[in-house]
This record gives structure tokens, C-alpha cells and sequence, in this order.
């Protein structure tokens, strides 16, 4: 195997880690970001003379957090098929050269 099959398999490798922290880096809501969003969560509820709720607000989280989570797996799975098929092309050089 040549250093063009490495550096081949190196850059999807590569690729696939910037795909994942693309991902992450784009979920709506960060860690930080949610007390802020818990502020404007309890004062839209108190606006609109509604019950505040731990109960609504964990459902607005974990709706939100879900929707990140598919985008998430989207990346990575996507990222995944690049990854393997960069190694199955890899390989099959490596076979060619070898038989």
C-alpha cells in the first residue's frame, strides 16, 4: 500500500471527525444557551398567565434535544458510509496490488 492509499483512508478519517463536530457544534440548544431558554420558557408561560411547569419545560427540552440527536445520527451515519467505503476502496487497491 502506497502513501496515496493512506493519506486516502487518513482524509476520510478526517472527514468523518469534521462531520461529526459540524454536527454537534449545530445542535440547537447548547448546554449554555439552557437556562437562558428556561428564563424565556417561564416568562412566556407567566405572559400568557399560564401554570409554569418543570414538566412542560423538560417536554420542551427533550423535544428539542431529540430533533438535535437525529442530526446528530444523520451526520455520523453518513460520515460512517464515507469512512467504510473509503476503506473498502483502500483495500481493493491493496488486493489489486498484491494479486
Amino acid at each position: 500500500m502506497n502513501n496515496s492509499d493512506y493519506n486516502k483512508a487518513e482524509n476520510a478519517v478526517n472527514k468523518t471527525e469534521d462531520n461529526l463536530q459540524n454536527a454537534t457544534d449545530n445542535v440547537k440548544w447548547k448546554i449554555n444557551d439552557l437556562a437562558d431558554k428556561a428564563r424565556e420558557f417561564i416568562k412566556e408561560k407567566k405572559d400568557n398567565n399560564e401554570d409554569v411547569n418543570e414538566n412542560d419545560w423538560f417536554d420542551k427540552v427533550k423535544s428539542n434535544f431529540s430533533e438535535a440527536w437525529d442530526d446528530v445520527k444523520d451526520k455520523a451515519s453518513e460520515a460512517w458510509e464515507k469512512t467504510k467505503d473509503a476503506a473498502e476502496d483502500v483495500k481493493a487497491e491493496w488486493n489489486k496490488k498484491t494479486n
